[in-house]
């Protein structure tokens, strides 16, 4: 059996590696003791856990460990549980855990994209979930003061409608990061790495809420820890290539007019834009673009289903070619 955090080959379970990132080394079943939310059981779920949201149609629940235990939590959560969405509008729903768990895995193990710690779980009834550790929550419980860049904007539903977190383009939020963060140019490399991880993956919802700043304990902030990675496409065919644009005018440049989509120069101009040294951002894109059969072997190693590993495949090396140096 393969581990249910990592993909590797393990005699069941968590490996020893997730167990420490996930639980602190404990011994915790890949199964709760508990079954999915369904209309039934809906009622208690709300009056044992906090709902913390839900972004577009998704269920985001709190969880607790209680000794070895996952349950759930209505305060203090420590974990972030998200089930197999509610929505017949979405394509294949039923395999959005495992597609954001996939694409978490292909970030950390494959780009070396620091992410939030992450891993499937099963319902006692079968059912898959994702499971997320909260980065924001300290070893005491007490939790670090994190805010998105739709905060960090000053942008709401009532400032900018309803549509407030697709409000801006990946230079604004450029723009926060050397505002805000000491260290801004690390930070900034790796922003561009985690836009164009978005974009060769099919994540089209990569919005303003999705990337957050965090207070480190002397006082400054840091990006956060990447989250809400997933190849949104293969729930939504025709989803669009980007959640923001690139930059202002970003579909009036010479390569976006000849093509119909981003590709390579554009990137680099958000580079510039960035104000990221060249050569550094060019060894950014080499990498992205370098490692197709590594991400090709892990997309077979999940448990998506074979008609949507094929799909992961296909939209992924697309997005590649896009991006290769011609």
């Amino acid at each position: 059996m393969k581990c249910a955090g990592c993909y590797k080959e393990n005699t069941g379970g968590y490996c020893n590696k997730c167990r420490k990132k996930l639980f602190d080394g404990k011994q915790v079943s890949t199964v709760l003791p508990f079954s999915a939310p369904k209309n039934e059981n809906l009622r208690q779920y709300h009056e044992q856990a906090k709902r913390l949201s839900i972004s577009g149609v998704q269920l985001k629940y709190s969880l607790r460990l209680e000794g070895k235990i996952l349950t759930l939590s209505d305060g203090n959560g420590q974990y972030i549980l998200k089930p197999v969405p509610p929505a017949p509008s979405l394509a294949y729903a039923e395999a959005a855990p495992e597609n954001e768990h996939l694409t978490m895995q292909i970030a950390e193990q494959v780009f070396g994209i620091q992410t939030a710690a992450n891993a499937l779980v099963y319902f006692e009834d079968g059912l898959p979930a994702y499971v997320t550790r909260r980065f924001d929550v300290k070893a005491d419980g007490s939790k670090r003061l994190q805010e998105d860049m739709a905060q960090l904007s000053g942008k709401t539903k009532s400032t900018h409608g309803e549509s407030y977190k697709y409000s801006g383009t990946y230079e604004d939020i450029g723009v926060l990061i050397k505002r805000y963060v000491a260290a801004a140019m690390p930070a900034l490399e790796i922003f561009f790495r985690n836009v164009l991880f978005n974009y060769v993956i099919s994540n089209g919802d990569a919005h303003l809420k999705n990337f957050s700043l965090m207070q480190m304990d002397a006082g400054d902030y840091t990006l956060t820890p990447a989250y809400d990675l997933m190849s949104t496409i293969l729930h939504v065919p025709g989803e669009t290539d980007t959640a923001l644009d690139l930059f202002e005018g970003d579909i009036n440049t010479e390569y976006y007019s000849t093509y119909g989509h981003h590709g390579y120069p554009d990137f680099m101009e958000l580079a510039k834009r960035l104000s990221l040294v060249e050569n550094r951002a060019k060894r950014i894109v080499a990498d992205m673009v370098s490692k197709v059969d590594a991400v090709l072997a892990m997309i077979d190693a999940s448990p998506l289903p074979d008609e949507l590993k094929a799909a992961y495949k296909h939209y992924y090396i697309d997005k590649v070619k896009r991006i290769t140096i011609a």
